[in-house]
């Protein structure tokens, strides 16, 4: 395997362990906006990883990639 792809098993290695768990999320959109929310790391997929927000009457699942992560696009933090 090339070295990117050992980080990226590595990274959904480590997001596997967390499921289930409240974590903050910051999401860079581009142009100056960024996403931060707060949610429950609900799955881990082969290729991608989805979090569920719960607002008051807004409930959302996000999806991204573990190259999200690689990137620094998206930056996770465990909540305790």
């Amino acid at each position: 395997m090339t070295p990117v792809a050992d980080s990226l098993s590595q990274i959904r290695r480590n997001l596997e362990l967390h499921v289930g768990q409240q974590i903050c999320l910051r999401a860079h959109r581009g142009r100056r906006k960024i996403l931060e929310k707060t949610g429950i790391l609900e799955n881990t997929y082969p290729s991608i990883f989805v979090v569920r927000v719960d607002e008051p009457n807004y409930n959302q699942r996000l999806s991204f990639s573990y190259a999200d992560i690689l990137t620094e696009t998206v930056e996770l933090t465990l909540l305790q």
